[in-house]
C-alpha cells in the first residue's frame, strides 16, 4: 500500500516529454519584460506620428499672416519733405485713406500667400486725445490707431514703446509671421529684435530721401529685408495746402474780427467732434474763461489756419474766444 506509483500522482514524472510539452505550451504567453516595453513604445510612436501628421495638416491649411506698422511721425516728415519740400504738417495734406489702401495693396503683392491682420497707425497727440484727422483714420476698416503723447515742441513721446509692445505681443502669440515696419528711428531696433526672437520676420519699408538717408543704420542692419518707396508712389497722396495769408508783409492788412470769430467757431466744431459732449459739460461752467491748455491749443490752431500771429492782438484774441464759445453754446 505504501509503494504507490509516483507516476499516478504526477504524470510528468512517468513521461518527461509531457513536462517539456507543458513548458512549450505556456511559453507564448510568457512574453518577456523587454518585449512588452518594445511593443508599448512602438504603439506610442505610431500614435505620436499620427498626431503630428494631423497637426501639420492643420498648419498647412492656416495661411501666413502679416501686419503693417506705420510710424506716422516718420511718414509725415519723410513724405512731406519728398513731395513738398517741407516736414511741417501744416503745409500739406495727406490722403491717409488712399495711402493706407496703397500700402495694403503693396503688402498683398509682396506677401502673396499671406493674409492681412491689420494696419497699426502710431501717432502722437496732446494728452492722447484723437485729432479730427486721427479719428477719421481710426474709423477706417482694418486700421488700429495707437497714440503716444505730444510734448510742447510737437515731438512724439511713447510711440516707439507702443510699436515694440505690439510687435512683440503679436509675434509671441504667433498672430503674425511677417511685419512690414514703416519707420526710421534707431529706437525701433529693440522692437525688431523682440519680434524676431519669437520667429517673426520684420521687413523695413522706407521713404525715398531727397538727400542722404532718413532711416538709422542700426535699424537697417537688424531687419530681415529692406524696401524703399519713391516719389511716384507717394505723390498722389500728398498735396501742398493753398494758404491764404493775412500777414501784413504779404497782404497789407490783418484779418478782421469776423474772420477770426469764424475761425474760432471752426476750431470749436473740431474740438467738440474730437472730445464729445461730456467734455463740453465740463467746460461750460468756466465761461467766459478757457482752461490754459485749451486756450493755448485754440491760439496755435487759429494762427495755423489764419497764417497770422495773434500774439499781442488782444482784440483778435477776444474775437477768437467769442467764436469758440458761441459755437459750443449753440450745441448745448
Amino acid at each position: 500500500m505504501n509503494d504507490a506509483d509516483p507516476s499516478a500522482a504526477d504524470p510528468s514524472a512517468a513521461d518527461p516529454s509531457a513536462a517539456d510539452a507543458g513548458a512549450a505550451e505556456s511559453s507564448p504567453a510568457d512574453i518577456s519584460t523587454a518585449d512588452i516595453s518594445t511593443a508599448d513604445i512602438s504603439a506610442q510612436l505610431e500614435r505620436t506620428n499620427g498626431l503630428l501628421e494631423r497637426v501639420l495638416a492643420e498648419v498647412a491649411k492656416t495661411p501666413s499672416t502679416h501686419a503693417i506698422f506705420v510710424d506716422a511721425g516718420y511718414l509725415y516728415a519723410a513724405t512731406g519733405r519728398l513731395v513738398t519740400g517741407t516736414e511741417d504738417r501744416r503745409a500739406f495734406d495727406l490722403d491717409a485713406e488712399g495711402l493706407i489702401e496703397a500700402l495694403i495693396d503693396k503688402a498683398r503683392t509682396i506677401f502673396a500667400d499671406s493674409r492681412l491682420l491689420r494696419v497699426y497707425w502710431y501717432d502722437g497727440a496732446r494728452r492722447r486725445i484723437h485729432t479730427t484727422e486721427q479719428q477719421s483714420i481710426a474709423e477706417l476698416p482694418d486700421v488700429k490707431v495707437r497714440l503716444g503723447n505730444l510734448n510742447a515742441n510737437n515731438q512724439q513721446k511713447g510711440v516707439d514703446s507702443l510699436i515694440r509692445s505690439d510687435l512683440e505681443s503679436l509675434a509671441r502669440h504667433r498672430a503674425i509671421s511677417d511685419a512690414a515696419l514703416i519707420g526710421g528711428d534707431e529706437d525701433l531696433v529693440s522692437a525688431v529684435e523682440a519680434a524676431q526672437g519669437y520667429g517673426a520676420r520684420v521687413h523695413l519699408w522706407g521713404i525715398e530721401a531727397p538727400d542722404g538717408r532718413n532711416q538709422a543704420e542700426p535699424l537697417l542692419w537688424e531687419v530681415d529685408s529692406q524696401r524703399t518707396f519713391d516719389l511716384d508712389f507717394f505723390k498722389p497722396y500728398v498735396t501742398r495746402r493753398a494758404v491764404t495769408t493775412y500777414e501784413a508783409g504779404a497782404t497789407g492788412h490783418r484779418p478782421s474780427r469776423e474772420d477770426v470769430r469764424f475761425v474760432g467757431a471752426q476750431i470749436a466744431a473740431k474740438w467738440l467732434g474730437a472730445r464729445g459732449r461730456e467734455a463740453l459739460v465740463g467746460l461750460l461752467p468756466g465761461h467766459p474763461y478757457l482752461p490754459g491748455s485749451v486756450d493755448q491749443d485754440l491760439l496755435v490752431e487759429a494762427e495755423r489756419l489764419l497764417q497770422y500771429s495773434l500774439r499781442g492782438q488782444s482784440d483778435l484774441r477776444r474775437a477768437l474766444r467769442d467764436g469758440f464759445w458761441e459755437h459750443l453754446q449753440a450745441q448745448y
